[in-house]
């Protein structure tokens, strides 16, 4: 058994450079300097030049909508779109515990309660079923976000909100690029928040979007991100602060978008390799990706199965250890102590299945050759695990 060579008891570790799990694919340089002249020519960098504008515009045909708004970051896309979208005088916003780290606290910032909805057990996704034992006469919003690797049920959440007289906001940071009930992400319910972060799939540096098919909303999200200033005229029309995107921000985007297409062949290379690969190992389970949704195969997520000889924090240290940056899938936010007030159901499923996911390294800073790897270390580990479980014990790793 000492044969084993582990960074963490030790050895150096599998890769010299880290390996991480998102995708953060940089654009052409000489394309973002060709789109940035135009910011340096027309001496204008902020306060929507036309980057920004044909930002806007060609993200809006992108998801099949009217209207695109650009924002600094994806927290205030959601903070103004949650507050322009729920019921008036109404408190509470349903969404899964199972979701994004600080996504109570976006709801919490926008003035609302969280109120948190269990997931369903294969897809990890929010479903109507989830939704319904948390309505009752104070609901503001139902906030659907996307799993990671995964969509929820759009049409039928939409369809849901529509029949029960409460709005609905998708969070479809995780899902940028693909199709639901054949329609486009993106052009769901009355309107739709995305990430330009750089490790999403459309690399801005930072920032986020809403779309929307409706224009007073467009207008009224506009509004918001420019002091509360109409965009035809200038004239106040209500609260507002200064949270608009940049040029040099849009130039990169703008890259981004063009190199697309490339991108998500080399996600669906890496993607399918771990497909063929994880099978050797029984304790391991891929979350495959639905291909009638079109999936950009921008993350991997893998479930620890019950056969699985270490825990899911051993076994990110084992990751960590070796440069395979491996991290957890969401952990729950009702089991956060939190400082503003929320609201649980029973969430049977999220508390059973909190511990089993991790999302593995994906994006173009991974290869073929580092995924067959990575296979290589878990299959050591599937084999030695009671061995490695219990020298991490005796190391207090």
């Amino acid at each position: 058994m000492d044969s084993i060579k582990l960074a963490v008891f030790g050895s150096g570790p599998l890769f010299p450079t880290v390996k991480p799990t998102s995708n953060f694919a940089r654009p052409d340089l000489r394309t973002v300097m060709e789109y940035s002249r135009a910011a340096f020519h027309e001496k204008n960098c902020t306060n929507d030049g036309s980057l920004i504008k044909l930002l806007e515009s060609r993200l809006a045909k992108f998801h099949h909508t009217a209207h695109c708004v650009t924002f600094s970051g994806c927290f205030w896309a959601l903070v103004f779109a949650i507050k322009a979208v729920a019921v008036p005088n109404k408190r509470e916003v349903i969404f899964p515990s199972l979701t994004y780290r600080r996504m109570d606290d976006i709801v919490s910032w926008s003035g609302f309660v969280p109120h948190f909805c269990d997931v369903d057990e294969k897809s990890l996704s929010i479903t109507p079923k989830a939704i319904i034992p948390c309505i009752n006469e104070n609901t503001a919003l139902i906030l659907a976000p996307h799993p990671i690797g995964g969509c929820c049920p759009s049409n039928e959440i939409e369809q849901f909100g529509v029949s029960h007289g409460i709005p609905t906001l998708f969070d479809s940071v995780e899902c940028q690029y693909e199709i639901c009930a054949d329609r486009k992400i993106g052009s769901f319910s009355r309107a739709e928040c995305f990430s330009l972060h750089a490790s999403k799939l459309i690399n801005g540096l930072e920032g986020g979007y809403v779309t929307t098919n409706d224009s007073e909303l467009a207008e009224k999200l506009h509004s918001a991100k420019h002091f509360g200033l109409k965009s035809q005229d200038g004239s106040f029309v209500g609260c507002g602060i200064n949270f608009g995107s940049n040029e040099i921000h849009a130039a990169v985007a703008l890259a981004s978008l063009e190199e697309l297409e490339s991108h998500l062949v080399v996600n669906k290379k890496l993607y399918h390799t771990y497909k063929q690969l994880l099978p050797r190992i029984p304790g391991l389970r891929l979350l495959e990706q639905d291909e009638n949704h079109r999936p950009s195969h921008k993350s991997i997520v893998v479930e620890l199965l019950d056969n699985w000889p270490l825990t899911r924090e051993q076994t990110l240290t084992i990751l960590s250890a070796e440069n395979a940056l491996a991290r957890p899938y969401y952990s729950p936010l009702h089991k956060r102590r939190a400082v503003y007030p929320t609201i649980s159901e029973a969430l049977p499923v999220t508390e059973r299945l909190a511990n089993r996911f991790l999302i593995f390294p994906s994006g173009h800073h991974v290869t073929v050759s580092d995924i067959e790897k990575i296979i290589n270390l878990l299959e050591t580990i599937w084999h030695h695990g009671n061995y490695i479980a219990k020298k991490m014990k005796e190391l207090g790793k």
